[in-house]
C-alpha cells in the first residue's frame, strides 16, 4: 500500500480535503479511536493539527490513546459533529496509521510553532481512507471515500 500523507490526499482529492479541514477546523475537540492491548476500541477526546502537509495528532504524555498507537498505529479520527443535528458541512472521519515522531528537528520545529504543553507525545499520521457523508437536497444521502491510489467514490442513496 502506498503510504499517503495528508500533502498526497489533499493533491489527489483536493475539494475533499478541503471539506474535510473546514470541517475539522469548525470546532477545536474531536474523537480519536485507538485499539486498546485486547483489541477492543477505545474513544478519546483530540485536538487535529494540520499543518505543513501532515495531520498531526498530540497527546499528554503516556495517556492511554498514545500508548494504544505506539502498540497499534491504527486510528479512525472524528470530526466533532456541533450542536445540534444539522452537521453543516457533513461527517467527516480520518482513518489510518499514527506513527510517533523520534525526530527531534521535526518535533522541536512542531513546539516552536505550535507551543503544546509539555511533555506530550507527537504522531504524524498515514491516511487509509476519507469518509464524508452528508444530506444532498433534503432527500439524498450521499457518502464519499477516498482511499489511497483511488479517485473519491460517490455513493448516493435515498
Amino acid at each position: 500500500m502506498t503510504h499517503v500523507n495528508w500533502a498526497a490526499f489533499s493533491t489527489a482529492a483536493p475539494e475533499m480535503a478541503a471539506i474535510t479541514e473546514k470541517r475539522f477546523g469548525t470546532f477545536r475537540h474531536h474523537v480519536l479511536a485507538t485499539l486498546r492491548r485486547d483489541g477492543s476500541p477505545r474513544t478519546s477526546g483530540l485536538e487535529a493539527d494540520f499543518r505543513a502537509g501532515e495531520l498531526w495528532l498530540g497527546m499528554m504524555a503516556d495517556s492511554l490513546k498514545a500508548l494504544d498507537l505506539r502498540r497499534d498505529p491504527r486510528f479512525a479520527l472524528q470530526a466533532n459533529p456541533g450542536e445540534g443535528t444539522d452537521m453543516a458541512g457533513g461527517d467527516v472521519r480520518i482513518s489510518g496509521r499514527a506513527y510517533e515522531v523520534e525526530d527531534g528537528a521535526t518535533k522541536t520545529a512542531y513546539v516552536k510553532e505550535v507551543e503544546p504543553p509539555q511533555p506530550f507525545h507527537l504522531f504524524r499520521t498515514e491516511l487509509t481512507e476519507v469518509v464524508r457523508t452528508y444530506v444532498e437536497d433534503e432527500k439524498y444521502l450521499v457518502v464519499q471515500v477516498w482511499k489511497p491510489g483511488e479517485p473519491v467514490r460517490t455513493i448516493k442513496r435515498t
